[in-house]
């Protein structure tokens, strides 16, 4: 199994619509790349390394896929539609890393 993360790094100034980003752009999302998706889960950051540290992340989304292939064949024909969406909920550059699942519980 595959995990692609997506991360929303935080930048002084940056702008991020974590209502927006769960509420439409997500289920929008998981529309489009079902079914290559088998779980997907957000995190919206709160705090750093202790509870009064800012979160080095505005929000983590991470898709549980069968491969790396299944989900870019997934994504490839929604591209632009997911990416042209990116300016209703941020400015940030989101940053994407494809690991391989070796623990999961």
């Amino acid at each position: 199994m595959i995990k692609v993360s997506i991360f929303y790094p935080i930048k002084p100034g940056s702008r991020f619509d974590a209502d927006y980003y769960v509420n439409t752009h997500m289920p929008m999302a998981c529309r489009l790349l079902a079914p290559a998706i088998k779980s997907v889960s957000v995190d919206i950051g709160v705090s750093g390394e202790t509870p009064d540290a800012p979160p080095p992340f505005a929000a983590v989304c991470e898709f549980t896929c069968e491969s790396a292939q299944a989900f870019v064949e997934a994504f490839l024909p929604s591209a632009g539609e997911l990416e042209g969406d990116i300016p209703n909920y941020t400015d940030i550059a989101p940053m994407i890393q494809f690991s391989e699942i070796r623990f999961s519980r």
